[in-house]
């Protein structure tokens, strides 16, 4: 059990860290630095979307024959769904979305928190969805394997803390509190994951369905939030770059810890 919650407490380690970095970096995070992390992030979040649960999510259909996917497809468009209603229904920032004017700075700065907040959800759902399977006994989910999602989760959310705690701290918001705000954003993962795993009597029979869903939430936030930010501004191939070194390690962790 003691696993288990490192486990589920990883991804908010790994997001307080990053805004942590408010009390180490004088400035704001350059944009060539922002497009290393933005890039790096989404490898490390398209890779575990794939190997930790779009894979799995098949495996587990696999007595459907030629209808196995069918539970992926379903989860995984409800997954990018549920993000997209998200999206319309509240107040929605990129991660380096600007606004200018004094007037708008606080207004700016709620949207950006709950943007993050929003989307640090299905990551925590996911993480949830993982543990609560293998708790389950079900074949496929293996503890390594959870424990790398939630590693690479962790990973991802290092960077994004620090994408957002700095352009608040440059806005001359204390770094005390810049940091608080951080860290609360990422609160919502382990919340989200222990909600999860305890309702394990409803997700365990669905789990395939699941398990695409969140890998569906994951990759809306890839393509509509982290992308975007990679062709801004001067062109640079640094963002591909990262982006393909966070695939590459993601499927590392997964490959070897999951095997």
């Amino acid at each position: 059990m003691r696993e288990v919650v490192i486990g589920i407490l990883l991804p908010f380690f790994g997001t307080s860290l990053g805004a942590a970095m408010v009390f180490v970096l004088r400035q704001q995070v350059s944009a060539r630095l922002r497009k290393m992390l933005t890039g790096f992030a989404a490898g490390v979040m398209v890779a575990a979307s794939f190997w930790s649960l779009l894979l799995p999510s098949l495996e587990g259909s696999a007595s459907m024959g030629k209808f196995a996917f069918v539970p992926a497809a379903l989860g995984f468009l409800a997954g990018v769904g549920f993000l997209l209603l998200l999206d319309v229904l509240t107040p929605h920032a990129h991660l380096d979305s600007h606004e200018e004017g004094p007037k708008n700075s606080l207004r700016r700065t709620t949207k950006l928190i709950l943007a993050v907040t929003l989307h640090n959800i299905p990551e925590g759902m996911a993480v949830g969805v993982v543990y609560a399977g293998f708790l389950a006994g079900e074949t496929g989910i293996t503890q390594a394997g959870a424990l790398a999602l939630a590693l690479g989760i962790a990973i991802q959310n290092f960077p994004e803390g620090a994408i957002v705690s700095m352009p608040l701290r440059a806005e001359g918001m204390p770094k005390s509190r810049t940091f608080g705000f951080g860290v609360l954003s990422g609160a919502v993962e382990p919340a989200a994951a222990v909600l999860t795993i305890l309702a394990a009597g409803v997700v365990v029979p669905i789990l395939p369905y699941l398990l695409a869903f969140a890998a569906g939430a994951m990759l809306y936030v890839v393509v509509d939030d982290l992308i975007p930010g990679l062709s801004e501004g001067e062109h640079s191939n640094i963002g591909a770059i990262t982006f393909s070194i966070g695939f590459v390690l993601m499927m590392i962790l997964d490959v070897a810890l999951g095997g």
